[in-house]
């Protein structure tokens, strides 16, 4: 998976024979004697070699189609991305196919299988809870693929991400320095790369405040409102001075539930347990109060994932590896946040 693919250029040259000899043979379309015929065939099967629809359709100004691989279609980020997404591919005239596995009773292998037979040129995936390696696997097979937001443990695939860990850090410290010690996590999903990362800044804001990282208690979520809401209850059902007063919560959708279990339960927020978030949702604005959070960059990740895959196509592009560099995100300081 990290070697470039092999282009009619080479196999023209493993088989002794002109670009347009393969190109006739590929396509049908000139006379190729017997002899070279084969040649070109032998090369494309030692090769492993595979025609780059995209350029092939570029030079007949056909129609390009990239799928996007979301989750689900509840979560504003993945919108988002998605409108990031749909820019990129605008400006080259090229359809996007939408695919949300996880809201039909088909498993992620299905739609990859589907996505496969219908000779999509590429593939963009954004995740929040993992895919099996038989499922990407056949992803890769449908073609060219970036991942965005979560990179995918044992591929070597080019992925957008944020600068997520520091983004953690840096609202953690925004809570420490409110004088919060009492502090609780609600986590992503442990095996997903945006919630380790998001950990790993929290406890670093810890270490700097003078805490013990390592004490600082965590509870896993799945990012779903519903798991915020569900944890929240668990996490201050002790008495007032002793539970934690403050929870930092490793994306708004939790956030949210945690604010609705306080709302529900007379608890004041922020002068009982101050809030954080991550993702800047177009609604986090609009909360009472205001959710403090970390804004990531969402639309610019889709494009640039998009225009990164877009560059593969085209050949211009690498093969494999991530894309240069985390992009930058934002604390957004509002009023789910109060002195201890």
């Amino acid at each position: 998976m990290d070697k470039q693919r092999p282009t009619m250029k080479d196999v023209a040259e493993r088989a002794g024979v002109s670009v347009s000899t393969v190109s006739y043979v590929l396509n049908g379309s000139g006379p190729v004697g017997s002899a070279r015929r084969e040649r070109v065939l032998e090369a494309v099967r030692a090769l492993d070699y595979t025609p780059n629809e995209f350029a092939r359709r570029l030079k007949r100004r056909a129609q390009a189609t990239i799928a996007l691989v979301v989750p689900d279609l509840a979560n504003q980020f993945f919108a988002m991305v998605a409108e990031g997404v749909e820019r990129a591919a605008a400006e080259r005239d090229a359809l996007v196919v939408l695919c949300a596995p996880e809201v039909t009773d088909k498993p992620g292998l299905h739609h990859a299988r589907l996505l496969r037979s219908q000779r999509v040129d590429g593939v963009i995936y954004l995740s929040n809870t993992g895919m099996p390696p038989s499922t990407i696997i056949e992803l890769i097979r449908a073609g060219p693929i970036v991942l965005v937001d979560e990179p995918v443990a044992g591929f070597d695939l080019p992925a957008v991400v944020s600068d997520c860990r520091r983004g953690a850090r840096e609202v953690a410290q925004h809570v420490f320095d409110s004088g919060r010690r009492r502090v609780a996590v609600i986590g992503g999903p442990p095996s997903l790369w945006t919630a380790q990362q998001r950990l790993a800044g929290y406890r670093e804001a810890a270490a700097a405040a003078g805490l013990d990282p390592d004490a600082l208690p965590v509870y896993v979520g799945d990012y779903r409102q519903a798991s915020g809401e569900r944890l929240a209850e668990q996490i201050l059902a002790g008495k007032r001075g002793r539970r934690p007063e403050a929870l930092l919560c490793a994306n708004d959708l939790m956030a949210v539930g945690a604010m609705q279990f306080c709302k529900a339960a007379g608890i004041d927020v922020p002068a009982d347990v101050s809030l954080v978030g991550f993702d800047d949702l177009p609604f986090a604005s609009l909360l009472t109060p205001p959710l403090t959070t970390v804004r990531q960059p969402a639309r610019d990740m889709g494009q640039r994932a998009a225009n990164l895959l877009f560059e593969r196509l085209g050949g211009e592009g690498g093969a494999s590896g991530e894309a240069e560099g985390a992009l930058p995100v934002e604390v957004m300081i509002r009023g789910s946040v109060a002195p201890a």
